[in-house]
């Protein structure tokens, strides 16, 4: 049974993904344009209707430019598994409009060229870029002590949600596990840790905290994505409740690092990886103990936040792909799980093409397998053949792309843009603020992301509202 000895417990959990992309434009074969300057075309759009690039969308989302000139969207405070995917998918829609645009631009100025923009995490110099997940935690936990049964989760997860590469004429489950050099640490880029530790709840620091991982790929398909976060929120959710099924302490690794490179390289799920307290355990065995202790704990787990009838399908995912490796037979989830379906499209090609891993041919299926154009990339033709299933519907993300999120904060920061942009208010609006300019500057706090009713947002519409123009 549940042990709610570890404090408070958030089966509602406010969950985001913030994903960068990485951008080119091509004519005729060759680069026209800089990252930065294909960034610049796309964000123009933006700059006109808002005089910055930094921008909050009408569904309570951020569309901006990152560090190193990477286009990125981070979805709204969501609530459930599937709100969050629908919009997750939502910013590929932003950005393909924008994309668009952007060709259109492109032509009329006389460089022409196609924009593409690809929802991976390595570029062909295997740079990274990042897609970062963010979970709503208390603040009663202390998170190094938390991390340790954490990790050994994150660093087996790959087996689930891996988006797969080929690096070095070799495949990799993960992309993202290459680029990890430690486990824990309060930087992102210097050391490039898998659990960030800085301290911005974007809320109530006294209740809330944070947990903001970014050791996971960026994903295609949608049951991978739907895998991806599910399986995390229910081990969120054992080890906040010091659930007494897993006893994720006895799990922890004497060498992440090493550990998740060597997962990443391994599609068998045999990987051996050291335990700090002494002996060996594979990969497979790791997700095991948490799979095992997540059936159990859904068996109890109150049905809020994510129902558990949803929370039930992750279940069923999870345990077939971890039979999928066992057996090694990826015909149980090949049509659902983004590293095999791409790993049976190499191998297609491999044995077409009589090639080895680093023939070129698949360098390329590689990375149009992650480019987001509807009508172009390769995941999506493989999606509209019905060779990959799905997990949402296209009405839902389209909805996504201009309504926010009903039951979290966004949906107050969406009627206040909405407002204050019919009125051509001047606002400033980050995730927890809400600011009116003019005449005199009038503020409204927003600590609780779970709130969707405030009369303060009322009154400084009103007051928008009384002193436009």
């Amino acid at each position: 049974m549940p042990d709610n000895s570890g404090g408070p417990v958030y089966y509602r959990r406010i969950m985001g993904v913030e994903t960068e992309f990485g951008a080119t434009a091509v004519r005729d074969g060759s680069a026209v344009l800089s990252p930065d300057e294909v960034s610049r075309y796309l964000f123009k759009p933006v700059i006109a209707a808002h005089k910055t690039s930094n921008i909050f969308t009408n569904s309570g989302s951020r569309l901006y430019l990152d560090v190193g000139s990477h286009p990125e969207y981070a979805t709204a405070e969501c609530d459930t598994v599937t709100q969050l995917l629908n919009h997750d998918k939502a910013g590929e829609l932003i950005f393909e409009d924008l994309a668009a645009e952007a060709e259109q631009t492109l032509a009329n100025e006389g460089i022409g060229g196609q924009i593409y923009l690809f929802k991976n995490n390595v570029d062909s110099k295997f740079n990274s870029y990042g897609c970062h997940e963010n979970y709503l935690i208390t603040r009663e936990l202390l998170l190094k002590h938390f991390a340790k049964g954490f990790i050994p989760f994150l660093v087996t997860r790959q087996m689930l949600c891996g988006a797969g590469m080929i690096k070095d004429g070799t495949f990799h489950i993960s992309q993202r596990a290459e680029q990890v050099w430690e486990a824990v640490s309060s930087s992102t880029t210097r050391t490039r840790p898998m659990i960030n530790t800085r301290d911005e709840p974007h809320g109530d620091s006294k209740r809330f905290r944070r947990m903001h991982v970014i050791v996971g790929d960026s994903n295609m398909a949608e049951p991978t994505f739907a895998l991806k976060i599910g399986s995390t929120q229910l081990v969120l959710e054992m080890l906040e409740a010091k659930f007494t099924e897993l006893d994720a302490r006895s799990l922890e690794l004497a060498d992440a690092i090493t550990a998740i490179k060597d997962v990443s390289l391994d599609t068998t799920g045999q990987a051996r990886v050291e335990l700090k307290a002494g002996g060996e355990m594979t990969a497979l065995e790791i997700q095991r103990i948490y799979y095992e202790a997540a059936k159990s704990w859904l068996d109890n787990r109150p049905d809020e936040g994510t129902p558990n009838h949803e929370l039930s399908h992750v279940l069923d995912l999870w345990g077939r792909v971890l039979e999928a490796v066992d057996k090694q037979d990826f015909s149980l989830v090949d049509r659902e799980i983004d590293w095999v379906i791409k790993y049976n499209l190499f191998q297609r090609y491999r044995e077409r093409l009589g090639c080895e891993w680093s023939h070129p041919k698949l360098a390329q299926i590689d990375l149009t397998y992650h480019d987001i154009r509807r009508n172009r990339g390769l995941f999506y033709m493989l999606q509209a053949k019905g060779l990959v299933e799905r997990w949402t519907t296209d009405s839902a993300i389209e909805a996504a792309k201009e309504f926010p999120p009903e039951t979290t904060r966004a949906v107050l920061r969406s009627k206040f843009l909405s407002r204050a942009r019919e009125l051509h208010a001047r606002t400033n609006v980050d995730w927890v603020h809400l600011k009116v300019d003019r005449p005199e500057p009038q503020t409204v706090e927003l600590l609780d992301p779970f709130e969707t009713v405030d009369p303060r947002v009322d009154t400084l519409i009103e007051y928008m509202e009384t002193h436009h123009g």
